[in-house]
């Protein structure tokens, strides 16, 4: 009986644990779906890029999306809140583009490399948090096109609402942290990061709000590059 009684206790707990490993396969392959068809559903289905404008760029690393912007056009000036004074080496602030992406602040500060990526770090951010970062790169302008990165031409009016919409995500007069390299930093950020809300999702809304054509939702990088 006593070798008897924990093999009656094993068998549910096996049962158990084969649903939930089951619950979590559903919940990936439903969030993954979810994603891909919230990125099929055009916002501002009627958006065309004008025959002239300001030239922007949206850029990937295959999992992470950025915005890349002239660092002076349309009455937008980035130079004062991309310092020289914020760079290991200020020479690169002679570039005339700049990089911007948004993210969940462990996320970027922990993971310089793709080596350096942890799963709890990754499970951290999914869950969520309200700890988050503006990063900057500056960089000169894109001299090629490929499927890492892509352009779009906007009128001045909406290069105006995207810039209002990136400034407002950056905490004025915030932390400010070191880059990964001599010619990036970190610029503490407002919004709460999760599966929900990712570094995609947030280009995606800078687009939407801009008034281009884009997914409804954009949690990954190929939702928002299939668009352009």
């Amino acid at each position: 009986m006593t070798e008897i009684a924990p093999i009656r206790l094993v068998r549910p707990m096996m049962r158990a644990l084969r649903w939930l490993l089951a619950a979590l396969v559903m919940l990936v392959v439903g969030y993954g779906a979810a994603g891909m068809v919230g990125g099929a559903i055009p916002a501002n289905p009627g958006w065309r890029a004008p025959a002239q404008g300001i030239v922007i760029y949206v850029e990937t690393n295959g999992v992470h999306t950025a915005l890349i912007l002239p660092k002076v056009a349309g009455g937008v000036d980035w130079r004062g809140l991309a310092s020289p004074n914020d760079l290991r080496d200020p020479r690169y602030a002679g570039h005339d583009h700049i990089a911007i992406g948004w993210g969940e602040a462990r996320f970027f500060l922990d993971t310089p490399t793709w080596r350096d990526l942890r799963p709890a770090t990754v499970l951290a951010a999914a869950i969520g948090s309200d700890r988050t970062l503006i990063h900057i790169d500056h960089i000169p302008a894109p001299t090629r096109l490929d499927a890492d990165v892509r352009r779009i031409v906007l009128t001045p009016d909406q290069y105006r609402r995207l810039s209002a919409y990136i400034r407002a995500s950056v905490v004025a007069g915030g932390g400010r942290y070191p880059g990964y390299f001599d010619y990036d930093a970190f610029y503490e950020a407002r919004g709460h990061y999760d599966a929900v809300r990712t570094c995609n999702a947030w280009v995606g809304d800078a687009l939407r709000r801009a008034g281009v054509r884009v997914g409804m939702w954009t949690p990954f990088a190929v939702t928002v590059m299939g668009w352009f």
